[in-house]
């Protein structure tokens, strides 16, 4: 019986050393699967200006983000005394970029051809309040800076 019993532990040892193996994988099967987890639309952190500094939340630093540049816009345009002859419902959508450095730049601005002559200088004052308004830092994917592009409309509205 001791030795029927020993038997039974001796092939039990030798037989679970195979459940203790761990599958291997290689570095390429490892790196493709973690690329294709990735979501490149999103962002980790989004850009920051001064504004935003303390704010952790990921959705709240792109409201603070957009709020800030939207404020920065408005102002901008506002100040100015535009004079028009007729109404105005109008809509400037603006495409930019943050990249990895955290430099806004503007990669166009696009309005129709009626408001580009009875404002021919509003396109001048968007550039000018963009390029006055620049972040502190970039958009961050996974610890690493990264380029985000925008787009904005602005709607343009007078009677």
């Amino acid at each position: 019986m001791k030795n029927l019993l020993l038997l039974l532990l001796i092939t039990i040892g030798i037989s679970s050393c195979q459940f203790f193996e761990t599958e291997k994988i290689s570095t390429e099967t490892f790196l493709e699967e973690e690329i294709n987890s990735i979501n490149w639309k999103d962002v980790d952190r989004y850009p920051v200006f001064k504004e935003c500094e303390g704010i952790s939340d990921k959705m709240a630093t792109k409201s603070c983000f957009e709020t800030t540049l939207i404020n920065q816009l408005y102002q901008s345009i506002n100040s100015e005394n535009f004079l028009v002859s007729s109404d105005l419902n109008e809509v400037v959508l603006i495409e930019f970029f943050v990249n990895e450095k955290g430099n806004l730049k503007i990669n166009s601005i696009e309005m129709d051809t009626i408001l580009q002559r009875k404002l021919p200088q509003l396109k001048n004052y968007i550039m000018t309040s963009i390029d006055s308004l620049q972040p502190i830092a970039p958009a961050y994917k996974r610890g690493i800076p990264v380029r985000t592009s925008f787009s904005l409309p602005i709607s343009i509205k007078t009677n």
